[in-house]
């Protein structure tokens, strides 16, 4: 199908909007008893369902972390609380509002800023310690320009944590009966495009709905794209999808994430 002209990063600027106001999971803020815990030193992250193994992040007292295009009260504050000097970028305004919200509740300093996570430009080079960013490069078309701006933007020795699907769930296609029949069948080829390989009324119908456009990767580009940005991978994991949104989920990791570092 060829591709059409839609311009996918406003359309997904107003689909999280709108999940941000009806308090979707990912738009959920954290309660403040969870914040209370993160000051006194009782905290966890998510890169994954499962908590981040904190040795991915290590001291984070009075370290400059960017939470990027990681909106949504959730994950920044309780860095924030931990000790850590957070800038969340994200290209939601009501997401970050979320930020905002459990920031001005509990007392916390930490800093929002609008934008799209492949255009960092409104930091300076090698301005923070560590960047996270949790599973949502597949609502951009190329994540090669995110690595690459990660890159320019964490201080010599800074580390890049982030996550996203295995390019594989894009693959089937997701008529429902087949998931209850058992079957997976192949459908897309990578990398792939809603905004090219859905039809017009699927595509119209996620439009009209506001709900966000998505990309789908090769590996090439999401791990070895960090490479080729200039990162060294130091760790690497892999988890399962707690909750299967497709039969595939059901049978192989479908969460990866990974820990990059631009060497001194």
């Amino acid at each position: 199908m060829q591709e059409q002209e839609i311009d996918f990063l406003q359309h997904n600027e107003s689909a999280w909007n709108k999940q941000a106001l009806e308090q979707n999971e990912w738009s959920q803020p954290v309660s403040a008893e969870l914040i209370a815990h993160a000051k006194e030193g009782k905290w966890d992250v998510h890169l994954t369902p499962k908590p981040l193994d904190k040795k991915w992040l290590g001291e984070i007292r009075e370290k400059k972390i960017l939470c990027l295009a990681s909106a949504g009260g959730q994950q920044a504050p309780v860095l924030a609380a931990a000790g850590a000097s957070v800038v969340v970028f994200d290209i939601s305004d009501e997401q970050l509002r979320q930020d905002e919200q459990v920031a001005e509740r509990d007392g916390l300093t930490l800093k929002t800023v609008q934008g799209d996570m492949t255009d960092l430009s409104i930091f300076e080079d090698e301005s923070f310690d560590i960047v996270f960013h949790p599973i949502s490069n597949h609502y951009v078309e190329d994540v090669n320009p995110v690595w690459k701006e990660a890159f320019r933007v964490l201080k010599k020795g800074g580390v890049l944590l982030a996550s996203f699907f295995n390019p594989v769930v894009f693959v089937a296609d997701r008529n429902p009966q087949d998931m209850t029949d058992g079957i997976i069948r192949p459908k897309y080829t990578l990398p792939y495009a809603d905004i090219r390989d859905l039809n017009q009324q699927q595509i119209t119908g996620k439009l009209e709905n506001k709900e966000a456009l998505v990309f789908g990767h090769t590996l090439s580009d999401l791990i070895g794209g960090q490479l080729k940005a200039g990162f060294i991978i130091e760790d690497f994991t892999e988890e399962m999808q707690p909750n299967p949104r497709f039969l595939i989920d059901k049978y192989l990791p479908t969460f990866m994430a990974t820990k990059a570092v631009k060497l001194k």
